[in-house]
């Protein structure tokens, strides 16, 4: 009985540190996205082929791009064309085409947000977010724009570069707060995906396709959600999914998870034919015991002071919290110079050696890294 209470007060302390201490708030309770994409079951009833065309839901991505190399020339664009939802978040699809889909996606999107904005019948704060939307969506068009769902939150993702010619890609896994209306912004940039994105793409020359990846939904805030892996589990399984999508059609894939995205890379089931490396930033932990249990070598860009996430607990009882610091030495990733750095969303700054490890990292030139002084494991793997 003694042993069990002391537990008890070991956990109770521990919820006590990761809810209030480090400044978690109460739960948000987000419903993630998950499934095939929105119209998936017109897709799927589709005989114009006179054949069923893949499942969106349990075809693979290799299927899917099997399947599209097979058809005739005209025909992937007129499954485009007949379902843009699908064609454009499909796995696996050509990347054009899901560039040309989602480009007619947003434009009927837009078109039904200018609708319901005009609707008299509507209150007025319905008709301020379509309004609001339907900006985001203009905000869109004509950007190489490689998977787009208005469902929930909304999610996005967009390209920086030429992913067919690029000899590497890098892929940006965003944190919470980050949705289809936050991807990009004006203030504070490059605590968006899109803004990391093009820091990144500009720091390496232009040489990386860079991808800003808000392809699952984030939490809300700093509350329960942020400190559990639900939404990090089935964000992991479509980052996953999406990875094998790419693989196809890229070189070497590096993936910059900032914040909460380190805990949804490291639920991606990453091995070397996903990825090349994986880079955390500003990060609560990964649920990981070490760093070697992520299945490709893990970088860490050192914290700086004025990062709150240095706040949170590095704890991990009863589902709460994240567990080691990914810069600590025990943990065992490769810690790279952050000088120049401020705050929790400034590691992509311009200037700052965090941007320029990290374009060196995405360039595969680990000679080039700048790493932390007691980084033992960065300074070998150069």
């Amino acid at each position: 009985m003694p042993r069990f209470r002391r537990a008890v007060a070991v956990a109770a302390l521990a919820a006590t540190a990761v809810l209030g201490v480090g400044g978690w708030a109460a739960a948000d309770g987000q419903t993630p996205l998950t499934g095939p994409p929105p119209g998936s079951a017109a897709w799927s009833a589709d005989a114009v082929l006179g054949r069923p065309l893949p499942d969106p839901a349990t075809a693979a991505p290799a299927e899917v791009a099997a399947f599209f190399a097979a058809l005739p020339a005209g025909r992937p664009e007129e499954l485009a064309l007949r379902h843009p939802r699908v064609v454009g978040n499909l796995d696996g699809a050509p990347v054009a085409l899901r560039y040309r889909a989602n480009a007619q996606a947003l434009a009927e999107e837009r078109r039904a947000e200018l609708v319901r904005a005009a609707d008299g019948s509507l209150p007025e704060r319905v008709r301020a977010a379509a309004r609001e939307r339907a900006e985001r969506y203009a905000s869109l068009a004509g950007r190489r724009i490689l998977a787009f769902d208005p469902r929930g939150r909304g999610l996005v993702a967009e390209v920086y570069g030429d992913l067919g010619t690029a000899r590497r890609t890098a892929v940006v896994v965003p944190g919470s707060d980050v949705d289809l209306m936050r991807f990009d912004r004006a203030q504070d940039p490059y605590g968006t995906p899109a803004g990391m994105a093009r820091a990144l793409y500009e720091a390496a020359g232009g040489q990386v396709a860079v991808v800003a990846w808000t392809g699952y939904t984030t939490p809300v805030g700093v509350g329960v959600d942020a400190a559990t892996e639900r939404l990090a589990a089935a964000g992991g399984t479509r980052l996953h999914r999406f990875l094998q999508g790419l693989a196809p059609a890229t070189g070497p894939v590096t993936l910059f998870c900032h914040s909460y995205g380190s805990v949804v890379c490291a639920r991606a089931g990453l091995g070397p034919e996903l990825a090349a490396d994986a880079v955390v930033f500003g990060s609560p932990g990964t649920g990981l015991e070490r760093a070697a249990d992520l299945g490709v070598p893990l970088w860490a860009a050192e914290r700086n002071g004025s990062d709150w996430i240095g706040r949170v607990p590095n704890v991990s009882l009863f589902g709460l919290g994240h567990g080691d610091d990914p810069t600590a030495p025990r943990f065992g990733a490769r810690v790279v110079s952050s000088a120049g750095s401020h705050g929790h969303t400034g590691y992509f700054a311009p200037g700052t050696a965090s941007l320029a490890n990290f374009a060196a990292l995405a360039l595969g030139d680990r000679t080039a890294v700048t790493c932390s002084a007691d980084s033992r494991e960065c300074r070998d793997a150069r």
